[in-house]
């Protein structure tokens, strides 16, 4: 058996997420690793991503915004 605490996260939404409902989604950062959950099912299934697969997905997400 495990003797760890869980790890706290502190979850967040997107700036551009409203108060409205839709898909939202939630994103936490620990020292391993980048978290992201749907914002509607905090229970539910969870990514995780290396700080370095974060970095290049947000980096390409910007790109396409510049299009």
């Amino acid at each position: 058996m495990s003797t760890e605490r869980p790890i706290q996260l502190n979850w967040f939404k997107s700036s551009y997420s409203g108060d409205e409902g839709g898909e939202c989604v939630e994103v936490a950062a620990d020292r391993a690793a980048i978290r992201v959950r749907d914002s509607k099912n905090h229970g539910g299934s969870r990514l995780a991503f290396t700080r370095d697969a974060w970095t290049g997905f947000v980096t390409d997400l910007g790109r396409d915004r510049s299009r």
